[in-house]
């Protein structure tokens, strides 16, 4: 990417960069959310910068696989001789990218924090979940991990230069509604924000050019290097099971994810496997059941009862090969909300909105159909109460799961969100979709 967009995390990586009790920082996420690029922009605030790429750089990874010890001084001064690039502590970042590529690089992270506490260390990859898996006791109080998403809705319309309208839709609330033409300015950055999503190259795409179809092209190169990725994942799962699985989240975001449906070929364990990489990659987020009864929500989650959802919108609409062209012209949510759509951005808004060190996990509640059918799609834990939420098509109904969930867990007050302004009804707080993360 040539223009750096900001991001929210970048104030998190630079108090990281300040904090006296500072530890060796791991950023962890999916692949092309990012990550290289933000820390290439905390550099800025250092002398000097020395950036290794594990992957691709052979010599770099000798360096850690023929050290005699995990001692890191040793390996830093080799890495400062053979890269000239001085690393003092306080004065170098010295980032190691695609650090996957080596459990022995992984390893010695820990001892920086013992022997080279002064000097700052950032680690990242996007198979890192896999490699971890394999040093169960990594790190433990030595390193600090911070989480990285796509692009929020707030971010994409701070790279549109729209922060007079964030600041609107912060200060606004549902007993203090949004002007009605504010709102529905809003409104539509958010169409175009739910077909370009939140990948960095699409939105800087999208940002320079606002060429939509330009920047469809652009998603398409992503979803083909992301699938080439599962060549990578484990060689036990077929690459065309983790691609069958993959597009079978796509589609059936709009309900239970059923694992018969995913791979004909394949038994409910290859897929359950299968599915499990793509959600450690983070490439697909999972939604799970919980009975609600109290906190933590987690307390009581079933995760035989999942709702699957890809990583991305923009990268949903284009696996389901959705023409979304008429979003722009209506307001009927049915169109808006093809594919789960809206709920989609719902869910990722809520995580990305939640704090990078310790990201909330998605939950929702559902009752059976000998109980009468009844869902809600999102619970927000928020210190002692649950939020439920209803991401709802329309400005008009009864919305009996939301009062029913209410009244059967003594809740005095739920959640509506769809494309309408803010508002409120007796116990139940409209919130548009847009400003969802004002619950945060």
């Amino acid at each position: 990417m040539s223009n750096y967009l900001n991001r929210k995390i970048d104030a998190d990586l630079l108090a990281w960069s300040k904090a006296w009790n500072r530890k060796v920082l791991l950023l962890r996420g999916a692949r092309q959310v990012g990550k290289t690029e933000a820390v290439r922009q905390l550099s800025k605030n250092f002398e000097h910068y020395l950036e290794i790429n594990l992957d691709l750089q052979d010599e770099a990874r000798s360096v850690f696989e023929n050290a005699p010890s995990l001692d890191p001084q040793p390996i830093v001064e080799q890495l400062s001789l053979q890269y000239n690039v001085p690393i003092i502590a306080g004065k170098t970042l010295l980032f190691i990218d695609e650090i996957q590529a080596s459990i022995r690089a992984i390893s010695t992270l820990r001892y920086f924090y013992e022997k080279m506490p002064e000097l700052h260390v950032v680690a990242a990859g996007s198979l890192l979940e896999f490699a971890l898996e394999e040093i169960p006791s990594f790190g433990v109080g030595r390193i600090t991990s911070m989480f990285m998403y796509p692009f929020s809705f707030e971010e994409f319309m701070l790279a549109l230069g729209n922060k007079m309208q964030i600041e609107a839709y912060r200060k606004a609330s549902p007993e203090k509604p949004l002007n009605d033409v504010i709102h529905n300015t809003i409104v539509n950055h958010l169409k175009r924000f739910l077909v370009v999503g939140g990948m960095p190259e699409a939105v800087v795409t999208y940002v320079t050019t606002k060429d939509l179809l330009q920047t469809q092209t652009v998603i398409n190169s992503l979803i083909v290097s992301l699938k080439n990725d599962f060549a990578k994942y484990r060689k036990r799962v077929p690459l065309t099971r983790l691609n069958e699985v993959f597009e079978s989240v796509a589609r059936q975001a709009e309900g239970k994810f059923v694992y018969e449906k995913a791979a004909m070929q394949a038994s409910n364990a290859q897929v359950k496997q299968a599915l499990q990489m793509l959600v450690m990659a983070g490439l697909v987020i999972p939604v799970t059941h919980t009975a609600a009864n109290g906190i933590p929500l987690g307390a009581e989650a079933n995760s035989k009862f999942q709702r699957m959802f890809l990583l991305d919108t923009g990268i949903l609409q284009q696996v389901l090969g959705l023409d979304m062209s008429q979003i722009f012209v209506t307001d009927d949510f049915k169109i808006v909300n093809r594919g789960a759509i809206a709920e989609i951005f719902v869910g990722l808004e809520l995580l990305k909105s939640s704090n990078c060190y310790n990201p909330s996990s998605l939950y929702y509640w559902q009752r059976g159909k000998s109980e009468g059918d009844a869902q809600i799609d999102f619970l927000l834990q928020k210190s002692e109460k649950i939020i439920p939420i209803e991401v709802k098509a329309g400005t008009q109904g009864a919305m009996q799961s939301l009062r029913l969930f209410m009244k059967e867990k003594n809740i005095e007050r739920g959640v509506r969100t769809s494309l309408e302004n803010f508002g409120q009804l007796p116990g139940i707080a409209i919130y548009p979709m847009y400003a969802i993360s004002n619950l945060i």
